[in-house]
This record gives C-alpha cells, structure tokens and sequence, in this order.
C-alpha cells in the first residue's frame, strides 16, 4: 500500500487513485526563457522518480508537465536578445529536452504550452466573471480571491495574514486596480503589438496561475489524482489553481498534492534560484559531470528533503554510480562467459525476494529513495557475493540481473553495455578531435572533462587518442 504526504491535509496519507489502474499526475513545468538550473532539475527528476516506481507497481501514469511560454520574463529576454518570443521559448524548449534526455527523464505524456490554450484560457476566465467570482479593471481581470471559502488551506495560512503579506508585495498602480489586495490577475492587459491576444476583456496576455487550471483540466479531466511541484509554488500558484479551478469546475481539484524540497547551496544553505543569482545551468554541469551522475545524485534524496549541492556530494554519488556499473559489468561477463553451472539456489531466490519486498515497503513509504536505494546496495552485494562462487547458476544470475536493472532503473541508472560504452566514447573523441582541429580548446576540454567524470582516461599519442577506465 503506498502512502504519500498530501500538502492539502498536512499528512501522509493511502494513496488510492481514482481509476486502480490509472495515475492522472500533473506537474508544473518551466517558465522557457532561459536554460534551467538545478534547482528546476530537481523538481524534474523526484517526479519522474516517482512515476517510474508507480510504473513499476502497475499504474499507468499519464504524465502531463507545461510550458509557460508567455511572461514578462519571456517578452524582457526577447528583447535583450533581439529575437522574437517565440524564437526565445523555441530554443529554450529545445534545450529543455536535450537536458531531460541527458537525465534520463522520460518524457511526459503531453508537454502543453499556454500559447496554444489561449481559446480556452479566455473561456475559463469568462466562466469566473459569470459566476462572479472575477471582475474587470481597466482592461485587467482579477479573482476574488476572499470569495473562495476555502482560500489558504494549501498553504496552511489564514486569508488575514495572506492579505497582510499581498499588500506589502503589491505596487500602487496595481492597488488601485483591485478590490482587494490580495486578489491575483487571470488577465494582464497589454498592448496589440506585443505578445498578447484578443479577448472580450481587450488584448492582453493570461495571468501565470490560469494557465496550469487550464492545461490540467484540459488534458487530465477535472479531478487530477497527482498535482506536483516545488514547494516554492504552494503558494500562491498552487492556492490559485485550487480557487479558480474548483469553482469552474464545481470538483475538487486534485486529490494529493506533492511538494519537492529546494537544491541549496554554500554554507548558509541557500535556496539556489535565479532571482538570487547562485543558481548553475543543468546544460553547463552536463559538460562537466557524467548526467548520469547527476541524475543519481538528484534522486538519492526523499522528494520533501531539501538537497545540498556541492562537489562533495556529486563525487559520492559518482562513486556509488561506478561501483553499481561495476556490478552490472560483472554480472553480465559471467552470463556470458557461462560453461558448466551450479544447481539452482533457492537461498539466492529468496533473499532476493525479500530485499525485492523491502525496496517495495520503503519506496511505499512516501517514495523513501534512501532507504530505496540502501536495498538496491543490498541487492549489490547479494550479486557480488553470488559471483565470488566458483559456479553460479543461469537462473539465478537472469533473476538477478533483472531485479537489479528493474530497480536501478526506478532512480533513473541506466546501465551500458561494453559495447554501448565503447560507441559513446568514441563519439566523444571524435568531436573532440573536431574541436582541437578548429582551435575550440575549451570545448575540447569540456569533452576530455566529461569523460574523465565518467571514469574514462585519454591518451594522445602519435597514432591517435587511446582511451581506458581510470
């Protein structure tokens, strides 16, 4: 039985979706008008942790995730490098793609952007002005935020604080055009030849909140089963989903909520974004690390938990990730190399079952990754001792291996063969050697760095570039 924290009671709870088969998850994307730093990884990795383990337990996990493809961030940053918004969020939904590639992310069900849900956007908004639960303001359209009863139970804060808090945030102009300060915008007026469209409230663009109702409603239904994101987003974009949405909808908007801790940095353990300026790129570290150690360093922590980035704790998981390789590498030499073999061990099948069985409790606690991954060590050293026998047995060495592979891969390892290793590798030299014919030193150390992150050494000689395991 898996349980998880639910935000919205403030405990953890059974976890049983609408349809028993099925898993409806929704989970907040990025603003596209930069690359994306760990921080955003992180939220990108935990969730897609999660899916993969309820994927493993039999749920069909239809996974949606947005692009907010228009903001103010999006229309600055154009400008700035003198290309249209769409050419801007084009690129950095590329990038986006080739970094969750690296990280071994699957990709979502659906990865709907707001541009292409204006029609629906509008309609949205025009349902809340019926029900009066949004007006008009000098070409604006906000929410009645003190309308919605249920308003900061999300959050855990009354309406008297949050109201407090809104008007120390808020600008003058922006007080003389609501009713009330803590209301938030559904519709931003702007102008005809800016990034905006028409509507019956005159051009503009959507507030960010409408967005996400909208998207989730569209492509998930009206009750969702998983609405995620960081912590960060509870509030306020998380408590104005939950406003708008149940009451155009007339439902509960999302059964569990799930909120994943900060990546923080230096010793003050600072919350790493970009409005504080100590944040690193997700594309600028992948030339640096192995991604797949990122990856395993990202995962190795319970999902609520903040995460410390540092040297020290990318090296540790670097060499947690060698010594699994190293495992994997040994097991499947031995399948290969197998002659005579041993009776089947039953003692082999049942520890293994057990640990099986113990990853499964730990994971069903919350998504429990240490624990998770101290079974997948476990498991390690099951094989390890195994293959230290002079005769191993077919049957148990294919158990292993696919319990093993089936497990590592829930944390996003994917383990390569001698021969996938080999053609990676080789790539990498090639396009090193292009960048040291074209004068790039910086990127043919970037290579040469990647690779050594990965535990492969480079040799020039005169015949060419030799490579070998360090």
């Amino acid at each position: 039985m898996i349980r998880v924290f639910n935000t919205l009671t403030n405990q953890k709870e059974k976890f049983v979706p609408q349809n028993p088969q099925k898993v409806l998850m929704y989970v907040c994307g990025p603003t596209v008008y930069n690359y994306i730093h760990i921080g955003n990884a992180r939220s990108l990795v935990a969730f897609d942790t999660i899916r993969r383990y309820l994927e493993y337990r039999g749920y069909q996990v239809d996974y949606v995730s947005n692009f907010t493809d228009v903001d103010d961030k999006i229309i600055r940053a154009a400008k700035e490098q003198k290309i249209t918004p769409h050419e801007l969020t084009t690129k950095y939904i590329e990038a986006f793609h080739e970094d969750r590639l690296a990280l071994n992310v699957l990709p979502a069900t659906l990865n709907p952007k707001a541009t292409d849900n204006m029609n629906e956007i509008i309609s949205f908004i025009q349902d809340l002005l019926a029900k009066g639960y949004a007006y008009e303001s000098a070409g604006d359209v906000y929410y009645r935020t003190r309308k919605f009863a249920h308003y900061g139970q999300l959050s855990n804060q009354s309406v008297d604080d949050l109201e407090q808090g809104a008007s120390q945030r808020i600008t003058a102009r922006e007080t003389a055009k609501k009713e009330d300060p803590l209301d938030f915008a559904l519709w931003k007026q702007s102008p005809a030849d800016e990034l905006s469209w028409p509507s019956p409230f005159g051009y503009g663009r959507p507030g960010w909140h409408i967005e996400c109702s909208v998207m989730a409603g569209k492509y998930l239904g009206a009750t969702i089963d998983i609405h995620a994101g960081g912590e960060d987003l509870i509030f306020p974009h998380h408590e104005n989903e939950i406003a708008q949405s149940e009451v155009h909808t007339e439902q509960q908007f999302a059964k569990y909520w799930l909120h994943n801790g900060f990546v923080t940095v230096g010793e003050a353990n600072e919350k790493m974004s970009k409005s504080l300026g100590n944040f690193v790129t997700v594309h600028e570290l992948l030339q640096q690390v192995d991604p797949q150690v990122v990856r395993l360093f990202m995962a190795s922590t319970q999902y609520r938990r903040p995460i410390q980035y540092s040297k020290a704790n990318l090296q540790a998981s670097q060499n947690n990730l060698q010594h699994l390789t190293a495992t994997w590498q040994n097991l499947n030499f031995r399948l290969e190399q197998l002659n005579a073999q041993s009776p089947l061990d039953e003692t082999v099948q049942r520890q293994l079952a057990q640990l099986e069985h113990q990853f499964q409790t730990h994971m069903d606690d919350d998504f429990n990754v240490q624990n998770g991954l101290s079974d997948l060590f476990e498991i390690q050293r099951l094989i390890n001792t195994y293959l230290k026998r002079a005769q191993v047995n077919q049957q148990n060495l294919q158990q292993l291996q696919q319990v093993f592979a089936q497990l590592a891969g829930i944390f996003g390892i994917q383990f390569q063969s001698e021969q996938q290793l080999a053609a990676q590798v080789q790539d990498l030299i090639e396009q090193r050697q292009l960048a040291r014919q074209q004068k790039d030193f910086a990127q043919s150390d970037a290579i040469r760095d990647q690779l050594k992150a990965q535990g492969i050494i480079l040799e020039d000689t005169p015949q060419g570039t030799r490579w070998h395991k360090g």
